[in-house]
């Protein structure tokens, strides 16, 4: 067996991690967690059946850059052979919702109850990015399915901004969503990581963001930001707006890559440019070409694109044709450009970006 505690050490010894008294703090609950995984099922008298014992999970928060992701994925690859799966939070509730929509569809009266099925006989441990409700679609089946989850025994382990008493804060109907954070304190320990690092941050501070002009030494230097941030694994991940799916081609640990026409070149409004914003803390967007008349459009959804983006402090590192006040010099909206291109401007800030 790995314990949690030795691999961490093996890393720092290795260089790969700074030693962090905060993390190694931690430490102890994930060694818990896994030990309790790999203990056999224990048999409470002579006529029952051995059952294992409830082994209580983890919710670790904290704010951004603090290590909770690494440390998550740490412990999910010191797992060996126990079945586990690390999933960002919303999509693996859009996978729920997902699931349901095709048991309803089948007729199934308790649409929740197949979909948990499949759940509980994959995996022992699940592990989720970003805990976070806004949805109050999510809201209100989380209940159920955590409730039935610690019921077949899965054991969570997830990561958040937030403590538990702050989700769905002021959401739609939150009185019926309460209990959910009464079942969190019950079968979760929480675990708050205070740390004054922000390694996220500190990675970038002093480092370039904005790229120009669009070439191959742009293109790989865009690429060396995006793999010392992810460790260049990714994964989409597609949020639902008003029935609409709006993809993030990559996403890993709040860091998602996008280009100019992956979020510029199709039919997207301000809702889904405020969802993006919500659901990453830095965006890695590519290929922002010269604006203007001919692709009037497009320009104007990058300017509400890059509001939604300044309204919440996202970290933006971006490649270009040129310079902010040299993106757009002809054409209508070129004089109301002018803020965006300021605001372009204020975002390569090293101190730019939210601590949420």
């Amino acid at each position: 067996m790995t314990h949690m505690t030795d691999l961490y050490q093996a890393r720092v010894d290795a260089g790969q991690i700074q030693p962090d008294p905060a993390q190694e703090a931690v430490l102890p609950e994930f060694d818990r967690i896994a030990e309790g995984l790999r203990a056999e099922p224990v048999k409470r008298g002579l006529f029952r059946k051995a059952v294992r014992e409830e082994v209580k999970g983890l919710y670790l928060w904290g704010g951004v850059g603090r290590g909770k992701s690494m440390l998550m994925d740490l412990f999910v690859e010191s797992l060996d052979d126990i079945p586990s799966r690390r999933v960002h939070f919303h999509a693996f509730m859009q996978e729920i919702h997902a699931k349901m929509h095709l048991a309803r569809e089948a007729g199934t009266e308790d649409a929740l109850a197949p979909v948990v099925a499949d759940v509980v006989a994959s995996v022992r441990l699940l592990a989720f990015d970003e805990m976070q409700i806004t949805d109050i679609t999510d809201a209100m089946i989380v209940g159920r399915l955590f409730e039935a989850l610690f019921e077949a025994g899965v054991v969570v382990v997830t990561t958040s901004n937030r403590v538990p008493d702050d989700l769905y804060k002021n959401g739609l109907n939150r009185q019926l969503f309460l209990p959910f954070i009464d079942l969190i304190k019950e079968k979760m320990q929480v675990h708050e990581m205070v740390s004054p690092k922000d390694y996220r941050q500190d990675r970038l501070t002093g480092s370039r963001v904005y790229f120009t002009p669009l070439n191959a030494d742009t293109r790989a230097e865009m690429e060396e930001i995006w793999r010392d941030l992810t460790g260049g694994a990714a994964e989409p991940l597609v949020l639902t707006v008003k029935g609409r799916e709006v993809t993030l081609p990559a996403y890993r640990n709040g860091v998602a890559r996008a280009t100019f026409y992956d979020l510029c070149g199709t039919m997207l409004g301000p809702g889904d440019y405020l969802a993006v914003a919500d659901a990453v803390k830095v965006l890695v967007l590519e290929n922002i070409p010269s604006l203007g008349r001919n692709n009037f459009n497009e320009a104007k959804r990058f300017v509400t694109l890059i509001d939604a983006l300044y309204e919440a402090r996202v970290r933006l590192i971006c490649s270009a044709a040129a310079e902010p006040e040299y993106l757009y010099m002809e054409g209508d909206g070129a004089f109301e450009f002018e803020r965006t291109a300021s605001r372009l401007r204020e975002m390569q800030d090293k101190d730019w970006g939210r601590g949420d």
